[in-house]
């Protein structure tokens, strides 16, 4: 067994054969575990010969030393899952991925060196965060190694960083490191490759001798620029495209993204009618199926642009993983250059219309601290960042009390920037509004000495592309009243998700609240199932913005007034047949 490069002959071979693939991108964090067999079967049934797969790092390392291979994380259980069904793999491995996913696979802040505490750009130059590459590659790659092909697996390629030329930093040293790594714990024979973007800069920064330089484009890109591109740092070898995209992905308040089938179909057929003249071997699809953000795990991309929850990317399989349109124009793409698998392609998976339910007010968030957070807070004269206090995601919050009288409405501001990324401001646990990074950042209120002053701060998501992967998150600077700065903090690091897989709140008794008070707050409610479980939808009529849990699990943020979103799915595997179903709601801003 053997998959290795051609340079005579510009191609692949597969066992001393030339080889051709066509493949599609896969995010198995992005799909629960029951799903998995369906999307990969689709995948299979369309024509694709080997699909893509990212590891994230930290969706695996959690905490520095702390791995999870468990349940949904259990990546050895994917790869053998594509194995049975007959499809290669291409493994991204990183150490980091981009794939608009949140804290770019690292454990650490930014690209890790820096939340080390190495102040250098250069990866390559920093002991601590090399140890942790080291560490985290010793626990993955020997997990890899007998799926790689020539072992028996059906891993044929592994790819080493990942459009690393984007980052401004050209280290040499660092893929160097890395390439010593991989192959030292990977063997000689498996094929390692580099992808950039088809632009000059990136493909300088981004390839080293060693690793096989591959490009990415989109149906809107010139092919032959984009394929030149790549003949200019590899002369010979297969033209490799590693990122062919189907669609894009939708922002927070900014239209739907969408890519017509017929454009996409197209692009793929222009692209294997020129590999049949100039022996192109490669077209890889990313995304052919998107999946979901669940929890917290999107980001956004060079600036503050929050990702949806929902990343269903327009691909060929839609979030819910049913074939689209544009799945078929790619298969009969597909089925002109080469046979499809035998049989029918699956069909959508049933979906059930449960109706509405019924949602009470358990308690404002501020009465339920020593739930959220029992170890009680930090103190700190000035805030603390999420990384400060060793939290990833999702909320913290940060309390004072007014220094003086305030008879007249006074300035609450926060320098530029300093607010990451929302902030719900509650003055006596009345909701007086949101400060936001990039948007609002004052508010006018009153209030008495010692009154008490509570922000919650909202991770969204950190920036995983470009030069400002260093996003630190929470109250990066201090708040203050008519610009004089206010001390003496109590920090509550909150961890809502383990309180509500525990079964809170439906175990205990609602508290006294403000019925009718706005602000951060829960709510519970049940419905159940008529006997089966169907994957569904949650629509949000008049609801602010928020996080959904059902029966304990994570299933991301809702905001319907910013949009374009507006249902939250809900796959079939996460709720009960024959028993109550638990939902779980944190609204923010405002219950209707």
């Amino acid at each position: 067994r053997s998959f290795e490069l051609d340079y005579e002959e510009n191609c692949f071979r597969k066992d001393g054969a030339p080889f051709r693939y066509i493949s599609g991108s896969i995010h198995y964090a992005r799909v629960p575990r029951p799903g998995w067999r369906n999307r990969l079967l689709k995948m299979y049934m369309s024509g694709l010969s080997a699909v893509q797969v990212y590891v994230p790092w930290n969706y695996h390392e959690p905490l520095p030393g702390v791995y999870d291979f468990s349940g949904d994380r259990d990546v050895e259980a994917f790869l053998d899952l594509t194995a049975e069904l007959g499809l290669l793999v291409i493994l991204r491995p990183g150490p980091y991925i981009c794939a608009e996913w949140e804290m770019v696979s690292t454990n650490c802040p930014g690209l890790a060196w820096r939340g080390n505490g190495c102040s250098t750009e250069l990866p390559s130059v920093c002991p601590a965060y090399l140890a942790a590459v080291d560490s985290w590659l010793h626990i993955l790659l020997p997990k890899i190694k007998p799926r790689l092909y020539q072992y028996g697996g059906n891993i044929i390629s592994v790819q080493v960083e990942n459009e690393y030329g984007s980052y401004y930093a050209c280290d040499y040293e660092y893929l160097r490191y890395l390439l010593g790594s991989f192959r030292a714990l990977l063997g000689s024979e498996v094929l390692l490759f580099t992808t950039d973007s088809a632009q000059a800069a990136e493909l300088r920064c981004g390839t080293l001798p060693g690793l096989y330089a591959t490009v990415d484009f989109g149906p809107g890109s010139n092919m032959t620029e984009a394929f030149g591109a790549q003949r200019w740092v590899e002369p010979k070898g297969p033209l490799v495209n590693s990122e062919y995209y189907t669609g894009w992905l939708d922002y927070w308040g900014e239209a739907h993204a969408s890519t017509s089938s017929a454009r996409v179909a197209q692009g793929l057929e222009d692209m294997l009618q020129l590999g049949a003249s100039i022996n192109m071997q490669v077209v890889s699809w990313y995304m052919f199926h998107g999946g979901t953000n669940f929890a917290y795990w999107s980001d956004f991309k060079d600036q503050y642009k929050p990702v949806t929850t929902s990343y269903d990317y327009d691909a060929p399989l839609s979030e819910a993983g049913d074939p689209t349109e544009k799945l078929f124009a790619i298969r009969t793409v597909i089925s002109k250059f080469q046979p499809l698998p035998v049989g029918p392609m699956p069909p959508a998976t049933p979906k059930y219309a449960y109706g509405w339910v019924a949602l009470r007010k358990y308690a404002d968030l501020l009465d339920v601290l020593d739930v959220l957070c029992p170890s009680g807070p930090i103190q700190s004269q000035f805030p603390l960042t999420f990384e400060a206090i060793k939290q990833a995601h999702g909320f913290v919050l940060y309390h004072t009390q007014l220094p003086r009288d305030l008879l007249d409405p006074a300035t609450l501001g926060a320098s530029p920037h300093s607010i990451c990324d929302r902030g719900y401001v509650m003055l006596q646990k009345e909701y007086q509004g949101t400060l936001e990074r990039e948007g609002q950042t004052t508010l006018r209120v009153m209030g008495r000495e010692g009154d008490a002053l509570d922000v919650l701060l909202e991770n969204m998501g950190r920036i995983s592309f470009g030069a400002n992967v260093s996003d630190f998150k929470g109250l990066l600077g201090n708040l203050s009243l008519d610009s004089s700065p206010l001390r003496n903090w109590l920090i509550y690091s909150l961890d809502i998700d383990s309180a509500v897989q525990q079964g809170w709140p439906h175990a205990a008794l609602p508290k006294p609240s403000s019925r009718g008070r706005a602000g951060p707050a829960f709510y519970s409610g049940t419905f159940e199932t008529p006997g089966i479980t169907c994957d569904t939808f949650v629509k949000f009529p008049g609801w602010g913005k928020g996080q959904l849990w059902i029966n304990g699990f994570n299933l991301g943020r809702y905001w319907p007034h910013r949009g374009p979103q507006q249902t939250l799915f809900v796959p079939g595997s996460v709720l009960y047949a024959g028993r109550p179903n638990n939902i779980t709601v944190l609204e923010l801003e405002g219950a209707p």
